[in-house]
């Protein structure tokens, strides 16, 4: 597969409190989505840097993961990954990834042993791990 590139950009306004900001990406996806200080750091309604993150790893993990399990000869049907990112004091510093699957076949302790093996192979795993401290919880679907 040859390399990919993917642009983002953010721009703010004003100082830190009172400010606003606007998120873009060339995709679309994200067309002058604002941000505020009170969407980062007060939980008002509204995205922010750090929901972005854990929504990108939720995603990648999946598709990793799902990858994964197909090539060890286990289609899974979903796999469906939420995660949780950490900033406390002005650092982010952990992110905790809970993924449930349907893979028709697959035991509870092989899904749990092949979902952290999906994790060392995660693009933004791998690409967080060296900052923060990554979790993992992993269990098939009832």
């Amino acid at each position: 597969m040859a390399g990919i590139e993917r642009t983002a950009s953010g721009v703010w306004h004003g100082d830190l409190r009172s400010g606003n900001g606007l998120i873009g990406s060339t995709s679309g996806v994200l067309s002058d989505t604002p941000f505020t200080f009170a969407t980062r750091f007060e939980n008002a309604k509204g995205t922010n840097p750090e929901e972005l993150i854990a929504a990108a790893h939720a995603a990648c993990f999946s598709m990793a993961f799902a990858n994964y399990l197909s090539g060890q000869g286990h289609t899974p049907e979903e796999i469906r990954t939420s995660a949780t990112i950490t900033l406390d004091s002005g650092v982010i510093n952990k992110m905790h990834l809970v993924t449930v699957g349907k893979v028709p076949g697959l035991d509870e302790a092989t899904f749990k042993q092949l979902a952290e093996e999906a994790e060392k192979k995660c693009p933004v795993s791998n690409l967080l791990r060296n900052g923060l401290t990554i979790t993992l919880e992993a269990s098939l679907a009832s």
